[in-house]
């Protein structure tokens, strides 16, 4: 199945205006990191004043990196969440077990088995597939093999790694994806999201979509 158009996650935001500025863009989705090692981390009080900002039918979504379920819960507590995003090595049992819908992140390497994984974490509502680079959980700016994803999957394909407004046409051309997700992408810094960025990301996807019938 082909999605009606591919929706958008704005990830990695940091303040309440910018949040207000992807939305206003077009963003589906805009990511809060809690993740210390993260340029782009945000604590609990930070991520609920973002999340306050955020108009309805926008989902905020919690980004962990094997972060223990007391830690989890403390956010779960503090900050409004619609989904989880899972970046480390959790289980399928531990993603299901805060009854929140999940999506668990993939660091596609040359050994990786999509399929696989597809199976391992079936109750996920997505895979988000992102480029392994050793020692690192994402937000590298790097983009992998496109081709290495099954067609029969891109349903459940959250695409990233590596995604700008300059490539993400292409990549929405080969992979038809149910979603995209950006975060270096739309940076004029390491950690700083742009306004013009993320609405140039949001135009190319929209003009992808238009040319490829999605």
């Amino acid at each position: 199945m082909t999605p009606a158009r591919t929706r958008i996650k704005i990830c990695g935001l940091r303040d309440p205006a910018m949040a207000q500025s992807a939305a206003r863009a077009g963003a589906d989705a805009v990511g809060l990191v809690f993740h210390d090692a993260s340029p782009r981390s945000v604590d609990p009080a930070q991520a609920a004043r973002v999340a306050a900002a955020v108009p309805p039918f926008v989902t905020t979504v919690g980004l962990f990196v094997d972060a223990p379920s007391s830690r989890v819960e403390e956010i779960l507590a503090a900050v409004p969440l619609g989904l989880l995003q899972f970046h480390g090595d959790e289980s399928p049992a531990f993603c299901a077990s805060f009854g929140r819908p999940w999506i668990k992140a993939v660091r596609v390497g040359e050994q990786t088995d999509l399929v696989e994984c597809a199976l391992r974490f079936s109750g996920a509502s997505a895979l988000l597939l992102d480029a392994f680079v050793p020692g690192q959980h994402g937000g590298t700016g790097q983009s992998f093999d496109w081709s290495r994803i099954p067609s029969a999957l891109a349903q459940r394909i959250v695409l990233s790694g590596g995604l700008d407004p300059a490539n993400v046409g292409a990549a929405i051309a080969q992979v038809r994806p149910w979603a995209v997700d950006v975060s270096s992408g739309v940076e004029s810094a390491r950690g700083v999201k742009d306004a013009a960025r993320i609405e140039a990301f949001v135009r190319s996807v929209k003009d992808a979509d238009a040319r490829h019938g999605a």
